[in-house]
């Protein structure tokens, strides 16, 4: 990873204790220091802890700042090796597709696991466009898509964070192997098993490459016509925007479903059936197109945030259905909780 190493006035002000300083200095680096705490933990809220601790290690401990690396690559650094101690004591993330096979049929009642920790949504809102550094492979959008995340989630920590710190952020092994105390050569297998690892589990083509095929109205219209079948409790313009292999899910319920049959079946019971009304509002979630759900609320006279719906296409047509049901990632959107009439 090569940055410049230009001493910033606001470092030496940092140093001698002014707090502005140091939140002048990491305010560019926010975002994109947050985004990467995403990708190693798979929660937004577990990335702001991460963050924020990060950020509080790194203001204590920066008169050891040598300036010999970037004070990006510093931050980083903390950064990392934060997430990967958050990332022992909690675990990987999950979407239901890793707790067991499909449904062929409509589970109603289906009860919410609250033990496992799932894999969450993360806003458009906060990621920057292009590359995170010179030398990445993947943009920052492409690189915290929900099928890439979820993949990373399947590797231990220290593959996570080499893949991510090489081919997201584009730092070489040797920098690598300083950050994570070892040597280039470990780091070098961990990159040879985590690509391998990952290389299973991911499409072959990203949304990204399938978006841009997409004009801005096209995909404005996907989502239209998802939110209007659905509040409209039309199944059959519903199911015209879905692939046949079609699969959905709703984390924190463990039960999800493939293909067109079997999908069809839970959208005419459950969303369109026993729900009650609906509406949405278009939102975009992990780089690709989505809807913050609202279900109504008879009790308080207006429609309650429920979900944020992560879409993933096949060409113009839906392929996944991601529900990440409950309000707290609706906040994590800065939407609204409630929406009148």
């Amino acid at each position: 990873m090569s940055d410049t190493t230009v001493e910033d006035p606001d470092l030496a002000r940092a140093r001698a204790g002014d707090d502005a300083a140091f939140d002048r200095l990491v305010a560019p680096l926010r975002r994109e220091l947050h985004a990467h705490c995403y990708r190693m933990l798979g929660s937004t809220h577990d990335a702001d802890d991460a963050l924020q601790d990060a950020l509080v290690r790194a203001w204590r401990g920066l008169a050891r700042f040598e300036g010999r690396a970037s004070l990006r690559s510093w931050l980083y650094t903390v950064a990392t090796r934060t997430c990967l101690t958050a990332a022992e004591r909690r675990g990987k993330r999950a979407l239901p597709v890793d707790l067991g096979p499909s449904s062929d049929r409509a589970v109603h009642g289906d009860a919410p696991r609250r033990e496992v920790a799932w894999l969450g949504p993360y806003p458009d809102g906060d990621l920057a466009d292009g590359p995170a550094g010179p030398h990445a492979r993947y943009e920052q959008r492409e690189a915290v898509e929900l099928a890439f995340v979820a993949a990373l989630q399947h590797l231990p920590g220290n593959q996570r964070a080499a893949l991510l710190l090489f081919e997201v952020l584009g730092f070489s092994a040797a920098e690598i192997a300083s950050v994570m105390d070892t040597s280039t050569a470990s780091v070098n297998s961990a990159l040879q098993r985590a690509r391998r690892i990952v290389a299973e589990k991911v499409p072959d083509r990203s949304q990204q490459r399938t978006l841009r095929d997409l004009d801005d109205a096209r995909l404005r219209r996907v989502v239209a016509d998802y939110s209007a079948a659905l509040e409209r409790g039309d199944a059959d313009a519903l199911v015209a925007l879905l692939t046949e292999d079609v699969t959905w899910s709703m984390p924190p319920l463990p039960h999800w479903y493939r293909g067109i049959e079997a999908v069809t079946d839970f959208a005419v019971a459950v969303p369109l059936g026993a729900c009650g009304a609906w509406r949405r509002i278009p939102t975009g979630a992990n780089g690709q197109p989505a809807a913050a759900s609202y279900l109504w609320d008879h009790s308080a006279g207006a429609f309650g945030a429920f979900a944020i719906d992560v879409l993933t296409l096949r060409g113009d047509r839906i392929g996944e259905i991601t529900t990440f049901i409950g309000p707290e990632h609706v906040a994590a959107f800065g939407l609204p909780l409630t929406l009148g009439r």
